[in-house]
């Protein structure tokens, strides 16, 4: 069966697991490139299918040769009209590569909101893993959770506050820009945000982990954030995820207080705008990503995830070149955020229109081209887009 790329407006409906295969390894080969640097040992990443928590995983796992466990959300293959997510093949083929080099590669397919997973996991730490970890990376982007311990599901919604807001996008299914209108999100809209993409899901996690003697001497743990520029505070840092997102950084506080004996720390890491799943449907961000990375490719500081995250763990988590702000959060996105950057970034997006989006004005190929990627398209080094359905079928993670 051959497979072609099919997605509803930013949202993706095709896979091609030999072009995820391919990416997961050109991810590796970058990370190896680089050379070895004294990081982890032994990490827990959730959120570790697809984006910045795969390449934690990688840059760990190949960079400083640590054993990993994965848990993520991902749909297994059906039939040929459902192959299943690209995450569900990046676990599959992260594992088989890792191995290979006599690392352990666990992956756990599930709910990592729920109480049963903690529990998976942290029986498979104690009994399987070595007993402890040394890092552990949140990088979960769902759009709701349910609280264990309420039994209430909560639902995101990337919304601004007090007001709405006007912007253009871009639809890459039709390859058109328009205009979009975000209304203001309600109370319960901000509340259920924080619930699902704040700290107390992370705190748990440390909780149940630290209760069960599964951390070292010098654990740390981080979860990603993003700030972003002037153009998406008023739906992204003003909004309601920046409140979930201050949250967080109560969190971080209240972790490395539970971690002192420990000598730990909990960490929010602020990173830059990258292409991902989530990214890609975010309101008004789709324009300022073409235009940053024409900047910033012109700067020579573009970024894809495996890029960013391993520069993060080698130079910051793990080296000696830790960029902290005045709140102790690590700000890998300074290169971003840049006056110079922003205002070159502004003076495109103003020169946006419908005819010119596409052409060398912006970037606009390159964000076509990581969204494919994403899903096993356009892969640089695969040209394989035949798949064996019944081989698909048989994969386990």
């Amino acid at each position: 069966m051959k497979v072609e790329m099919k997605f509803k407006g930013n949202v993706s409906r095709a896979v091609n697991p030999n072009g995820c295969k391919q990416e997961v390894q050109n991810q590796i080969n970058y990370v190896k490139k680089q050379g070895n640097y004294k990081g982890a040992n032994k990490a827990l990443i959730l959120g570790a299918s697809s984006s910045y928590g795969l390449a934690s995983r990688i840059t760990a796992a190949f960079g400083s040769h640590a054993d990993t466990i994965g848990v993520s959300f991902e749909r297994a293959p059906r039939d040929e009209n459902m192959l299943g997510t690209a995450g569900w093949y990046n676990n599959i083929y992260f594992k088989e590569f890792a191995e290979k080099e006599g690392l352990i590669a666990k992956n756990f397919i599930g709910d990592a909101y729920s109480l049963e997973m903690k529990e998976q996991v942290i029986s498979y730490i104690k009994e399987s893993f070595g007993g402890k970890i040394d890092l552990l990376v949140y990088s979960l982007a769902a759009p709701k959770r349910t609280d264990y311990k309420t039994g209430i599901t909560y639902n995101s919604a990337l919304k601004p506050i007090g007001e709405t807001v006007v912007g253009e996008n871009i639809n890459l299914e039709t390859e058109e820009l328009f205009t979009q209108v975000v209304e203001p999100a309600t109370e319960d809209e901000i509340e259920g945000t924080v619930k699902v993409m704040g700290g107390e899901d992370w705190e748990w996690w440390i909780e149940l982990l630290k209760e069960a003697d599964c951390l070292e001497e010098g654990f740390k743990t981080v979860l990603y954030s993003y700030i972003g520029p002037e153009a998406t505070h008023a739906f992204y840092h003003d909004g309601s995820l920046g409140i979930a997102k201050t949250q967080a950084e109560e969190s971080a506080n209240r972790i490395t207080n539970e971690l002192k004996e420990l000598n730990g720390k909990g960490l929010i890491c602020v990173s830059k705008a990258v292409t991902t799943k989530a990214s890609v449907v975010i309101p008004i961000l789709p324009t300022y990503l073409i235009c940053l990375y024409k900047v910033m490719l012109a700067e020579g500081t573009h970024e894809t995830p495996i890029m960013h995250k391993d520069r993060i763990f080698r130079d910051m988590l793990y080296g000696n070149e830790a960029n902290y702000d005045e709140k102790g959060r690590l700000r890998p996105d300074s290169w971003e955020l840049s006056e110079e950057v922003q205002a070159k970034v502004s003076q495109l997006m103003a020169k946006l229109t419908s005819d010119n989006f596409k052409t060398d004005l912006t970037a606009y190929n390159l964000f076509r081209k990581e969204f494919f990627n994403l899903n096993g398209f356009e892969v640089d080094g695969n040209n394989n887009d035949e798949v064996d359905i019944a081989e698909l079928l048989k994969m386990q993670p």
